[in-house]
């Protein structure tokens, strides 16, 4: 467990002090402070020890499928989307289509909430599809910043994302919850709940397209992005295949907000770890991507035997792998993309022969890259409509189902 910062106890201190509080609120926040899991919790022995003590919950694919509900059910009421905010309508906004080689790019937004704009761009490949025949890819990004901006404006973002459409997908790339064009709420507080809530709506929004098949959902990321691939998957049953890169690890829980700021690893009816969450894409197909240099380095020996054996109760374990790059760092490089779009392409129908050289190595270069003034959905020709939520408060307040049925016009 980890020890509470100074300044931690002095807060906790003054709470108890104050006459307006009997102290329960002080006592609370500890108690919370005490079930989140955050960083590196763990020694990477004692998260052995861990998923080996795991393992001894089940003994057969009924075992698991009772703690996979368990473990689910822990995530939503941890993330506090038990019950779930209303699904609204999502009013897209999609403008600024540019077309280039093999692909199109335009500008997008839609509301996961009533005022609250999820911001990105949509991918899709360039020549007209008939209905429902395409895949639709989401992809989250982490925590990286520089070139371009960072985060879906990155170099590595648009190759991919250009990549998988000319590969024949239809790819929806969104800010993380205070970055980018994503306000006003902060990447702090309840940025899980708002975050995974976000993925849960992208979904919607992908199979809001005419051309997206409904059965054909993927979803991949790294880092941070990583986290949100393997929680949504772990939630939403649609994803269908899912490439957590650089993320799945059994001592390492992340070290954002976003990702483990909320107790969706522990509560009074269960504990779990990213590696344990990560085994619920069981028996989709799923693809772990890991490297030398960062708290995946253990994946072949520790995170993947433990998952892989999950795929086996199903009798699925061809569709579970794990791509380890022990020379290369925490990215979401070359070398990891093409392994993530062999396994994309062999999963979800698409196409590498757009890509492949005559050496069989893939290409690249038909990307151009945007600045990300180009990528801004929101600027002086577009603004960002009059009703958007202007507070964290009024935000929050429309995460809590009752509120938000009762107020036909959010407050802003």
């Amino acid at each position: 467990m980890k020890i509470p910062s100074p300044s931690h106890i002095i807060l906790l201190l003054m709470l108890t002090m104050n006459p307006l509080n009997s102290g329960a609120k002080a006592e609370e926040q500890m108690e919370r402070k005490a079930t989140l899991r955050q960083g590196r919790f763990h020694s990477e022995d004692a998260a052995r020890q861990e998923l080996e003590n795991f393992s001894r919950n089940y003994a057969d694919l009924e075992g698991w499928k009772k703690r996979t509900k368990i473990i689910r059910d822990g995530i939503l009421h941890g993330a506090e989307l038990v019950p779930p905010p209303i699904k609204g309508e999502l009013n897209p906004i999609i403008h600024s289509r540019r077309v280039y080689q093999g692909y199109t790019v335009e500008n997008v937004a839609f509301e996961s909430l009533p005022g609250f704009f999820v911001t990105g761009n949509l991918y899709r490949p360039a020549a007209t599809s008939g209905p429902r025949s395409l895949a639709g890819i989401l992809s989250p990004h982490g925590h990286f910043e520089e070139p371009n901006g960072g985060g879906r404006f990155r170099d590595d973002m648009q190759l991919r994302c250009a990549t998988l459409a000319r590969m024949g997908a239809v790819v929806f790339s969104f800010d993380m919850v205070g970055w980018g064009e994503s306000s006003p709420y902060p990447h702090e507080g309840k940025a899980l709940t708002l975050q995974l809530w976000n993925s849960i709506r992208a979904i919607d929004f992908l199979l809001s397209l005419a051309e997206v098949d409904a059965n054909r959902i993927g979803v991949t990321g790294a880092s941070g992005g990583g986290t949100q691939t393997f929680l949504l998957t772990a939630v939403d049953e649609r994803v269908a295949v899912s490439v957590p890169v650089v993320m799945v690890s059994a001592h390492f829980f992340g070290g954002c907000d976003c990702e483990s700021g909320l107790p969706i690893h522990t509560s009074e009816h269960h504990e779990t770890n990213n590696a344990e969450i990560a085994a619920l894409a069981a028996p989709r197909p799923q693809l772990i991507i890991s490297d030398g240099d960062d708290w995946t380095k253990n994946t072949p020996q520790v995170e993947f035997p433990y998952i892989r054996n999950i795929y086996k109760l199903y009798q699925a374990e061809s569709n579970v792998e794990n791509l380890h790059l022990p020379d290369e760092k925490h990215d979401y490089g070359y070398s990891k993309r093409v392994g993530a779009y062999r396994f994309l392409a062999k999963h979800l129908q698409l196409s590498l022969e757009p890509l492949r050289l005559p050496n069989g190595s893939i290409d690249e270069s038909h990307v151009v890259i945007e600045k990300k003034e180009k990528m801004h959905v929101f600027d002086a020709d577009h603004p960002k409509p009059r009703h958007a939520l202007k507070t964290r408060e009024s935000i929050e307040k429309l995460l809590k189902p009752a509120a938000q049925s009762s107020a036909e016009n959010p407050e802003s």
